[in-house]
């Protein structure tokens, strides 16, 4: 039997040194303590991979400090659209949604289309029709919304004009430094969160869910419910990535991971280092990813100064961390 373990992350950007006041700090850490335990808990009682990402995605997007449901940005007119993907590596079988707009819990969303559609991703209005066939939960728009990430949205719009990653913009890091509400500053981090496991039977999983960016376009679609790219699980590897979209789609960043195991016989930890600190870099990409592999070895990456991420094995304690 494999030691049971779940990862988690909570999206990955550039250290704000004067929001780093130390209560601030621990509510994002008790908040990623917490779900840790609930996926630590899926697993301990027996519970699948799938099971365990599911559980702790859905609980990362009811917290309003991450960027996916509730606490999502805003698009550039002033709208939701939110995207998940979950993978389940024993069998291949997978769901996902885009440019949701009214459904509470993409993640389940995306769950829902894994176990009860011959198709695996479904968008937009047609998204949030099968999930209200499936009994989701909807929601009006504004359960999505935060003071936090509306005034993120207007520093984008005055100052860029254009989509704002999470990355960019360094000259509004003062202003969002004086907000002191991050320590990863708000205009410089990337917004999605995911979880990846590895159960008793060795069987893997990942889920992947995300608001986008700040100030997107609308209709854009990142990464994260591409699956390969944001997203990926299989006999091999599960993966969840957070940073910039566009590259980890034109690196296939979660598939490479596997791929690099499977065909070149490397380490999780290897391949995924080349993948973020190597692949990703040359073409400009941010970010990093959570991975871990059906022996239970788990691999944090990123190529930012900080990643919310942690990982708990079943019958040890939990581990949090932000910064590099």
């Amino acid at each position: 039997m494999t030691q049971a373990v779940i990862a988690i992350h909570g999206g990955a950007g550039t250290i704000t040194r004067a929001a780093m006041d130390a209560n601030r700090e621990r509510e994002y850490t008790a908040a990623l303590e917490q779900v840790l335990l609930a996926g630590q808990r899926v697993l301990a009682e027996g519970g699948s991979a799938l099971d365990a990402v599911t559980e702790a995605v859905r609980l990362l997007e009811d917290c309003p400090l991450f960027n996916a449901g509730k606490g999502a940005v805003l698009t550039h007119a002033g709208t939701f659209e939110l995207d998940a993907a979950v993978m389940d590596g024993a069998t291949r079988n997978a769901g996902a949604v885009a440019c949701v707009t009214r459904v509470r819990n993409p993640v389940l969303a995306a769950r829902a289309v894994l176990e009860h559609s011959e198709h695996v991703l479904f968008a937009a209005d047609g998204a949030e029709a099968f999930a209200e066939a499936q009994g989701l939960e909807l929601v009006a728009p504004d359960y999505y919304f935060t003071q936090a990430r509306h005034d993120q949205w207007q520093r984008a719009q005055a100052s860029t004009g254009m989509a704002l990653l999470d990355h960019d913009a360094a000259a509004l890091a003062a202003k969002a430094a004086q907000a002191g509400t991050d320590p990863i500053d708000p205009d410089k981090k990337f917004g999605t969160v995911g979880a990846v496991a590895c159960d008793a039977q060795g069987n893997l999983a990942a889920a992947t869910s995300t608001g986008g960016v700040t100030n997107k376009q609308v209709g854009r679609v990142g990464d994260t419910p591409v699956f390969g790219a944001g997203c990926y699980a299989d006999d091999v590897a599960a993966v969840s990535a957070t940073g910039t979209g566009e590259m980890f789609i034109r690196t296939v960043a979660a598939h490479d991971v596997s791929a690099q195991m499977r065909y070149a016989g490397l380490s999780l930890e290897e391949s995924a280092r080349r993948v973020v600190m190597e692949k990703l870099v040359a073409i400009e990409g941010r970010g990093g990813l959570i991975a871990v592999d059906r022996q239970g070895n788990v691999t944090l990456p990123f190529n930012t100064e900080g990643m919310y991420r942690g990982v708990a094995r079943v019958g040890e304690p939990v581990s949090v961390l932000i910064y590099g």
